[in-house]
């Protein structure tokens, strides 16, 4: 039962009336041997990590270990009330930061679907389920969405900066919220499939550029973007806007493209800022301070 292809499950979702969560619960409890209520219960565990790692960010000023960051999202949550991109958009930016800060500083987070993506999936959900009064039992159930699309991504592309470049990690982070959000607001399969392609569209080609080598600098900043790009993905679909190209062979082209990215735009941190004269500078510095 297992699916490769994002028109498997959601063919499947829709001919048995069911959320994707409900057919990837399914499956996996086939797969795994284990009863709906032992995954369900291992996804809240998950989904605790990802609600703690969330509030320690947005509730205080965590530098990270290099010193090159920290406090990223909880200074854009102290401006939620009065910023220009709206509070659903800079509640969820602020909440994707402050995990990845909590990540730099290595504190506990939820690899989801990689640490240089981690805070773009619980900051969606969290926002997205907070504004629909949804339940964390709803919210856990979005959790196996995301779950199985990155499943599909990473059978049929990367997950991998290493590998594809960021599109691979906040682009598929992006993608994988986008789905659950979609489903957290009542929409379709077919609809979580368009959002997946839409997300992944905006990031395609997104170098991987860390400066000093360190998952930070631009990465926490990217994580933001991430998150605001997922829910303009659902809106989008829910808006009944559809992907020209199906969902399948967007992520296909993806991974063609991480593919096609020369190696130093790969995480190597040889190009794009990390190759910057101030990036460059910084990664001096850092090597000093260790010796």
């Amino acid at each position: 039962m297992t699916f490769f292809t994002m028109k498997e499950i959601i063919e499947t979702s829709e001919r048995k009336g069911a959320k994707i969560s409900d057919v990837a619960l399914e499956m996996e409890s086939k797969e795994t041997g284990l009863s709906a209520d032992e995954i369900m219960k291992k996804m809240a565990y998950n989904y605790e990590i990802m609600k703690n790692s969330v509030s320690q960010g947005i509730s205080k000023i965590i530098p990270s270990i290099s010193g090159l960051t920290g406090g990223e999202g909880y200074r854009l949550w102290q401006n939620v009330k009065n910023g220009l991109s709206g509070e659903t958009i800079l509640k969820a930016s602020s909440r994707a930061m402050a995990v990845s800060n909590v990540n730099a500083s290595m504190g506990r987070i939820v690899a989801s679907p990689t640490a240089g993506s981690c805070g773009i999936i619980p900051s969606v959900l969290i926002t997205v389920g907070e504004k629909l009064g949804k339940s964390d039992n709803d919210i856990v159930k979005a959790l196996i969405t995301t779950a199985v699309v990155g499943k599909i991504i990473a059978y049929n592309a990367t997950l991998a900066g290493a590998e594809g470049g960021c599109q691979a990690e906040c682009g598929s982070a992006s993608a994988m919220a986008a789905a659950a959000a979609v489903e957290l607001a009542g929409g379709t399969p077919s609809q979580s499939g368009h959002a997946v392609a839409i997300a992944l569209k905006g990031i395609m080609g997104l170098i991987c550029d860390p400066v000093a080598g360190l998952v930070e600098v631009p990465c926490i900043k990217r994580n933001a973007f991430g998150a605001a790009q997922a829910i303009l993905a659902a809106d989008m679909a829910m808006a009944g806007i559809e992907s020209v190209i199906p969902v399948d062979e967007v992520i296909k082209a993806m991974g063609e493209v991480g593919h096609a990215l020369p190696v130093e735009l790969k995480e190597t941190a040889m190009g794009g800022i990390a190759a910057s004269e101030t990036g460059k500078n910084l990664e001096k510095k850092l090597m000093r301070e260790d010796m």
